[in-house]
């Protein structure tokens, strides 16, 4: 046989066989290696044989492989679950059926809460201590909020056992509370604040609030918007004229929601995720807009729907929307302009055009001061000229600024011809808090957290985060200047992470807050000095007291 019809018999190039050959033959050291026996494993497993019989009797006791290993580690016999596995198997054992819990060896369990019904609240006078008691603090909030109302005017389905009202509570709750799942609902069951927080007996369980939300469809959630934003002017919260708008990929995993692919900026690629729109209030520094699952073909044109609604509620346009340069398309700018609302945008820098920003002579660019007093650069240089866009309406004013810290120019677009160029670069770089606020919202209020075993749709967690926020907001303007400006993440846990004694009478319900150091912002901030109605639980008063 020809070396090249031997070489491809065993899968070697021509030229490597040859080499072999030539080892073959002229060096004898090498010669031995070629025949060499190969060497096997072992052919016995000492840490399975070892227990072979033992795990077969416990077996054909009808026990798992982990009841199996907790059985042996008693009898002091270690081995991995794999290996407990491979045995079963050698051995012609097949895996499990589900099993009742009665057919189950009897071990410590969890031990199991009641089902929610508000049929079966308990308001007959009693005692017990929290660690939830924060959630009282807003009650007082929420007295000038008629949250049934909210309930009725989004038409939100419920039942006998849980009202629509005693659901949104037992939602609302956890995204007071900041949990990151709701699954890890089942951490409170058998707390009974969050429970008299909600209305109910006790807090429903995941599998219900899963589908729960399943029965809240887009139409209701808007509804439910319309209704919250209504309310929260007439409890101090007024709307501002200047609005920061963005997008936001929530990475997505259920099949109730099909998603496309989109960006996702915190991982740098493009994944499965439904695409949500947020409209942030420059002034409150709150979200007042969010729509969730928007079609690529449709979102240049979201931003023209928030402006629909904002004249719906508000009366009158935005007075000044800022965003960056993928949110819209030019066509969508010139609509923006006809209609008379000014916007502050970022314009997309290709070769061409840096290429002539850096042609430009010094003495074409002017330099600016920056009012910002905590700004490293806060002398850059700017060039302000007049440009035209293709599918844009007119001229446009562009404003190119250097020696900011980047690397690259920023180039910011507006037909705003009347502000100066330093007004405007410091009214876009505070636009920059809405990425921050986004997220908060994912590090608080876990907007991107489904991969729970009770995920929430996005668009019904969306709304109860916009609540969730706007009460936080409302918090922090009570408590005064040092928490003003602070995070729902901060407050919550310098504020509002309190145990207290609960005691339930026959017309009050008494907090009594253990010492804590921030106690005396929670005395200041008034909200504790009046009693405040509960109608949903029976009428009784709220009286929160200090220790």
């Amino acid at each position: 046989m020809r070396s090249v019809e031997a070489a491809q018999c065993f899968g070697y190039s021509a030229g490597a066989f040859r080499v072999l050959c030539h080892q073959f033959r002229h060096d004898p050291a090498k010669r031995s290696r070629f025949f060499r026996q190969p060497q096997h494993g072992p052919q016995a497993a000492p840490a399975r044989d070892r227990v072979r019989n033992l795990a077969i009797a416990l077996r054909k006791r009808n026990l798992s492989v982990y009841d199996i290993q907790r059985e042996l580690a008693q009898a002091g016999h270690r081995i991995s679950i794999n290996a407990l596995l491979v045995l079963l198997r050698e051995e012609g054992f097949t895996r499990l059926p589900r099993r009742r819990d009665e057919e189950r060896p009897s071990t410590i369990k969890t031990e199991a809460a009641e089902i929610a019904d508000v049929r079966q609240l308990d308001l007959s006078p009693r005692s017990f201590r929290t660690t939830l008691a924060g959630l009282f603090l807003f009650v007082p909030l929420l007295e000038g909020i008629d949250l049934a109302a909210v309930v009725r005017a989004g038409r939100l389905p419920g039942s006998k056992m849980i009202p629509a009202e005693q659901a949104v509570r037992s939602l609302l709750a956890l995204k007071l509370l900041g949990k990151e799942r709701k699954s890890h609902v089942m951490d409170l069951v058998l707390d009974p604040a969050i429970a008299l927080f909600a209305g109910l007996n006790v807090v429903p369980k995941r599998s219900y609030l899963a589908a729960y939300s399943s029965r809240v469809d887009h139409r209701a959630n808007l509804r439910v918007m319309d209704a919250w934003f209504q309310q929260l002017e007439a409890v101090g919260l007024p709307h501002g004229s200047s609005l920061d708008l963005d997008f936001h990929t929530v990475p997505a995993n259920t099949a109730a929601e099909p998603p496309e692919k989109q960006y996702v900026s915190s991982r740098s690629r493009r994944q499965q995720g439904i695409l949500v729109f947020l409209a942030r209030d420059a002034e409150q520094r709150v979200f007042r807009y969010a729509n969730a699952g928007i079609p690529k073909a449709e979102q240049a044109a979201e931003i023209l729907q928030f402006v629909k609604f904002w004249k719906r509620h508000t009366g009158h346009l935005p007075g000044e929307l800022i965003f960056d340069s993928q949110l819209t398309t030019h066509e969508k700018l010139s609509e923006l302009n006809r209609q008379g609302i000014l916007f502050i945008t970022l314009r997309r820098r290709s070769r061409k055009m840096l290429g002539d920003i850096y042609s430009r002579p010094p003495s074409a660019w002017r330099r600016i001061t920056l009012d910002s007093l905590t700004r490293t650069f806060r002398t850059p240089r700017v060039l302000d000229e007049r440009v035209t866009l293709r599918g844009y309406d007119g001229m446009l004013r562009q404003i190119t600024v250097i020696d900011l810290g980047h690397e690259e120019p920023t180039v910011l677009l507006t037909n705003n011809f009347k502000i100066g160029p330093a007004a405007l670069a410091t009214r876009y770089a505070q636009r920059m808090p809405i990425e921050n606020k986004i997220s908060e919202s994912i590090q608080f209020f876990h907007i991107d957290s489904l991969s729970s075993m009770a995920g929430l749709k996005v668009d019904f967690d969306l709304q109860l985060t916009l609540m969730a926020g706007s009460l936080y907001r409302l918090m922090a303007q009570r408590i005064g200047r040092e928490y003003e400006r602070a995070q729902p993440k901060k407050i919550f846990h310098n504020l509002l992470d309190l145990s207290a004694r609960v005691e339930v009478e026959a017309t009050r319900l008494v907090v009594t807050l253990d010492k804590r150091a921030h106690n005396p912002y929670l005395v200041a901030s008034r909200l504790t000095d009046n009693p405040t109605p509960m109608p949903w639980l029976g009428n009784k008063q709220l009286v929160i007291q200090f220790a």
